[in-house]
């Protein structure tokens, strides 16, 4: 492990003012997301796609690195040139997600772990060798009155552990993921308890893998009332609580923090990062660690609405892409607005 080159890919991440864009979806969501538009569930229909956002033009002026998914990082455009090559010319770094997804947990009725360690060596290996820099394993914390169990919760902290050891070792950045859950009636405080839990635990068990906090990234859910919650709070309280939450548990040796956007809408995503960014007397500055994306369907979801499946909707696809893209940038500098949604 070359600790500098960790450090330095990470800040290359989180320190740019840019933000990472999510492209991970495993196939069989890809494919459900694709059914619902009618759009063939093909693995040349998944290509085309992916291609149609990773040649977005000025990408690499919003987003510092892209996720990919296994079969992803493997693949070409129409003319022969590879997905990664595309991306470096972008300046954008390839990250990959490592996981093999959430699976029920023995003993904990209603509860997941992620799986996928076994031979995980190797393939970080391989996809270091195709080019990846980075990687990413994502945990999935269901929230209501009992859950999460504590067994639960230590168990997806050591697998995320585990694997940003595994990571560091091969010279990829990892990004961990713990995500408490949107679904449910849950109060934005119950969020919060869990939350804090959660990256507590996360922290203690990076600690005992011995895995290097200047060269990893954090990917957290934002603290936020359950979906079907009576009262959603403000942009304004969720990023307080949210802000006063990381305070409490991530060190300051981090260099960033990049959020996931778990289901929320794009612009809602834009308008609660932003609000992290509005510096008040509520929210401290400066903070030690940059605050950053790292959203997927949040901005991911109009363009596809648009392309359909028809090239000839290629371009407009393109145009609300970047313009999501666009807004998260502006996010992260407290700049952005309703006035971006306008048409």
């Amino acid at each position: 492990m070359n600790s500098q080159q960790l450090i330095d890919i990470a800040g290359s991440l989180v320190g740019t003012g840019k933000g990472l864009l999510a492209i991970d979806e495993s196939n069989s969501t890809c494919d459900k997301r694709f059914a619902k538009l009618g759009i063939p569930q093909t693995m040349e229909a998944r290509r085309r796609y992916r291609e149609l956002i990773i040649t977005t033009a000025g990408l690499g002026h919003d987003i510092s690195g892209i996720i990919l998914y296994d079969e992803t990082i493997r693949q070409q455009k129409n003319d022969g040139v590879s997905f990664l090559d595309v991306l470096s010319s972008a300046g954008i770094i390839a990250g990959i997600k490592v996981d093999t997804g959430a699976k029920e947990l023995a003993g904990f009725p209603g509860e997941k772990i992620t799986e996928g360690l076994d031979g995980l060596r190797d393939r970080l290996h391989e996809y270091f060798k195709l080019g990846a820099r980075f990687a990413k394993w994502r945990a999935v914390i269901a929230t209501d009155d009992r859950r999460p169990s504590r067994g639960c919760i230590e168990a997806n902290a050591h697998a995320l552990a585990r694997y940003a050891a595994l990571c560091q070792e091969a010279g990829l950045v990892p990004v961990v993921e713990p995500e408490v859950l949107m679904d449910g009636d849950h109060t934005l405080e119950r969020c919060r308890e869990v939350t804090t839990e959660c990256l507590r635990t996360v922290f203690d068990q990076l600690h005992g893998q011995r895995v290097l906090l200047e060269g990893m990234i954090l990917k957290p859910n934002m603290v936020l009332p359950g979906l079907t919650c009576p009262h959603q709070e403000s942009a304004n309280e969720v990023a307080l609580a949210t802000v006063k939450c990381l305070l409490e548990v991530v060190p300051a040796a981090v260099p960033g923090i990049a959020f996931l956007s778990g289901g929320q809408s794009g612009k809602l995503a834009s308008a609660r990062l932003n609000a992290m960014h509005v510096r008040s007397e509520s929210v401290p500055s400066p903070l030690p660690w940059a605050l950053t994306f790292s959203f997927g369907r949040a901005i991911q979801q109009p363009a596809l609405g648009i392309w359909s499946g028809e090239e000839t909707h290629r371009g407009a696809a393109q145009e609300a892409l970047l313009h999501r893209a666009q807004c998260n940038r502006a996010a992260r500098r407290g700049e952005y607005g309703i006035a971006m949604e306008l048409p």
